[in-house]
């Protein structure tokens, strides 16, 4: 028997993603972010409230805080606007007087709102480990890869890539370099429609369920015109024949909140609740968009509700903070609105804004230290914004 007593020690390194995860790297270019640098005020200090109303008064016009749907009740509480990604960059580029953008998201989110921001602009993420699963499942060497996979096949003159916004600038850039366009859960149809008419195939970033529900769904292709390119297989996994035979190429990436809603959670809140209406989210499974009553993007899902009558029922499929600030907020009405899963799902990069990074983030902004500044470098930024202006164009 072996004496393990005396067994040596393995001679086994972590890799850099290992470090990455447990604080000891730091990788500014990567959505996973970093540690915080800073001391942050403890979370059961009673004052935080009147320390970030403070802050905020004593900044005033000079900064701009831009809350998304999906954060705490705690920070909206001190966003000027909240909406989705896109909606909120197009808001921090419509304020120039504002010399703080403070941005309560996401990495992705804050590097578009550099983009389209000013260069006197500074815009703040207060947490730089606030980043996005989706985005992190395309980084700009897989994509690179991908490109050159598409290139030995003989399909990439005719491909068009389609970038959704949840995607980092170098995947942004890369689009506008290559002729593509980035999209909204809300115009992803438009922007199919410009891409097929700028050449044969598309290839879709860096979700591909919303890149399949799309297509299907919206446009009317097939499953069978859909494959899915998986960066970790050789080739993607695909061979040459089934790249030339699609019509859609789907990066494998998806959300990891809406990823979870099942078939079964469909079938389940049908069973528990008579009459309900299942609205959910494009980034669904594609069996869940099928089976469910509505489909559309964030600012689709409220808008509904909006205009649901007094005493309707609602499933909804998207993440649990804005699902539980619209069941509170039409509650009067007689509205009930419940989560789609019985599990309880926040997206966990988002809720690493809270109020404590956000006092501290605003606080040193007072003291005139910026903390957290997104910056995208001028290469990838004039590529990134010549893929979000044709976005923009698109009728």
């Amino acid at each position: 028997m072996r004496d393990v007593t005396t067994a040596q020690p393995l001679d086994v390194q972590p890799t850099p993603l290992a470090l990455l995860l447990l604080g000891r790297e730091a990788d500014p270019r990567s959505e996973r972010g970093v540690e915080c640098p800073g001391d942050l005020p403890a979370p059961s200090d009673p004052d935080l409230v009147a320390r970030a109303r403070a802050a905020k008064e004593k900044l005033g016009d000079k900064v701009f805080v831009l809350g998304h749907h999906y954060q705490r009740d705690e920070v909206i509480e001190f966003a000027d606007v909240t909406g989705d990604s896109f909606k909120l960059a197009r808001d921090a580029a419509a304020r120039p007087d504002a010399e703080y953008i403070v941005f309560c998201g996401v990495h992705f989110m804050a590097e578009s709102a550099d983009i389209l921001t000013t260069e006197a602009q500074q815009v703040v993420l207060p947490d730089l480990a606030a980043g996005c699963s989706m985005a992190d499942m395309a980084t700009a060497e897989q994509v690179a890869e991908c490109w050159e996979v598409l290139t030995e096949a003989g399909v990439a003159e005719a491909t068009v890539p389609v970038s959704y916004m949840n995607s980092s600038a170098d995947i942004k850039a890369f689009t506008g370099k290559h002729g593509g366009t980035i999209c909204t859960s809300s115009n992803a149809e438009r922007a199919l429609e410009w891409a097929f008419q700028q050449g044969q195939k598309v290839l879709f970033l860096p979700d591909q369920h919303l890149g399949r529900n799309t297509a299907v769904r919206d446009m009317g292709m097939s499953l069978e015109d859909c494959v899915v390119y998986n960066p970790h297989k050789p080739n993607g996994g695909l061979t040459p024949e089934q790249l030339r035979a699609a019509t859609m190429i789907l990066w494998r990436g998806h959300c990891s909140v809406h990823g979870r809603f099942s078939l079964d959670s469909v079938n389940d809140v049908r069973e528990r609740i008579p009459g309900v209406n299942v609205l959910v989210h494009p980034e669904c499974k594609h069996e869940v968009v099928a089976a469910a009553d509505y489909v559309g993007s964030t600012e689709y899902i409220i808008k509904t509700l909006e205009a649901a009558p007094a005493g309707s029922k609602w499933a909804i499929g998207t993440e649990l903070n804005l699902v539980r600030r619209l069941a509170n907020r039409f509650a009067d009405q007689g509205k009930e609105i419940v989560f789609l899963d019985k599990t309880v799902c926040f997206c966990s990069t988002m809720n690493r804004i809270d109020l404590p990074h956000l006092v501290w983030a605003l606080e040193s902004l007072v003291a005139g230290k910026v903390v957290n500044r997104i910056q995208v470098d001028e290469e990838t930024e004039h590529f990134a914004k010549l893929a979000l202006e044709r976005m923009l164009a698109l009728p």
